[in-house]
């Protein structure tokens, strides 16, 4: 690591064992990676309570250290928040996972334990392995119960300053909306269409994303209006990102691309109207390659880098 990135090139093929767990609101993922593949996926769901939590991490941690096949190099952890400047925690994180802050994960599992920021450990997972392989400028936005994100500039991963670089759910896209996001900001896009803010957006119509788009789906009048709404932001948002920091990929990820056609075909049309494309040049869209199992693979590869 220098200055606060890291080399996508370094780091291509791992030649040993290296454990990755990623927390989320209600799962955990572990895998164990070995060279060029993952040999070991496990998930565990999350329940109330700190203590509770961090407990099933340890769980978890022992179940993937049991189904090695040798001694694993390092671990690398993956959640929401800032991590720290040696990356050995979660710095800053408001509103979410009471008890995460400043928390020693290396003493509690008893190995050193490297700590990324979960979507900047999914952007380093697909641009190693998924569909940002060989691509040196990419912008990965993480869409689920919030809104994260990634840039990876010239083949590095950005941290920046205080290492909050690429928090891209937090930009503002509409000064309508004075309720603030977790970060202060008003009309952030992780308010646009993140899953957290679904039952506030539909006028408590609908409790989840995978509701308002079946019933979209379904032709249901208001649940179209609150989606399109939702997507046109998303699209908005690209479409700026696109302005400034012109990337050669958008990689989406997240449980809320789990809607598929209902996402893409709406969001290529706003994007048709929306983004700058000189010479004709549009700006590939991805789905992720690793969804739900990125986070851990990411922070499996992370690891071997300190």
């Amino acid at each position: 690591m220098e200055d606060g990135v890291f080399r996508k090139d370094r780091y291509k093929v791992m030649s040993d064992l290296r454990i990755g767990i990623d927390i989320g609101g209600t799962n955990l993922k572990g895998v164990v990676i070995d060279g060029n593949r993952v040999i070991t996926r496990q998930k565990r769901e999350t329940r109330d309570g700190t203590a509770t939590w961090r407990e099933e991490v340890r769980i978890l941690f022992d179940a993937l250290r049991d189904e090695l096949p040798g001694k694993a190099r390092s671990v690398g952890l993956s959640a929401p928040g800032i991590a720290g400047a040696q990356n050995d925690s979660i710095s800053f994180m408001p509103g979410r996972l009471q008890g995460l802050e400043n928390f020693n994960w290396s003493e509690l599992l008893d190995f050193p334990t490297y700590v990324i920021n979960d979507a900047h450990a999914a952007l380093w997972a697909e641009a190693q392995w998924g569909v940002g392989r060989d691509i040196d400028n990419i912008v990965m936005i993480t869409l689920g119960t919030g809104v994260g994100g990634g840039l990876l500039i010239n083949g590095q991963l950005i941290q920046g300053f205080l290492q909050r670089a690429g928090h891209l759910g937090h930009m503002a896209l509409d000064t309508s909306i004075e309720d603030p996001d977790i970060t202060g900001i008003t009309g952030s896009l992780e308010d646009a269409i993140g899953e957290s803010t679904i039952k506030r957006r539909s006028s408590a119509r609908f409790a989840t994303t995978y509701e308002l788009v079946k019933s979209y789906e379904a032709g249901d009048t208001w649940a179209t209006y609150v989606w399109l709404t939702s997507v046109r932001k998303l699209a908005l948002g690209i479409a700026s990102l696109c302005n400034t920091i012109s990337p050669e990929l958008v990689i989406l990820a997240g449980g809320i691309t789990k809607a598929g056609v209902a996402l893409l075909d709406p969001l290529h049309s706003f994007l048709d109207i929306y983004e700058w494309r000189p010479g004709g040049q549009s700006t590939p869209i991805k789905i992720a390659q690793y969804q739900d199992y990125a986070g851990a693979i990411g922070a499996a590869l992370y690891s071997g880098q300190l």
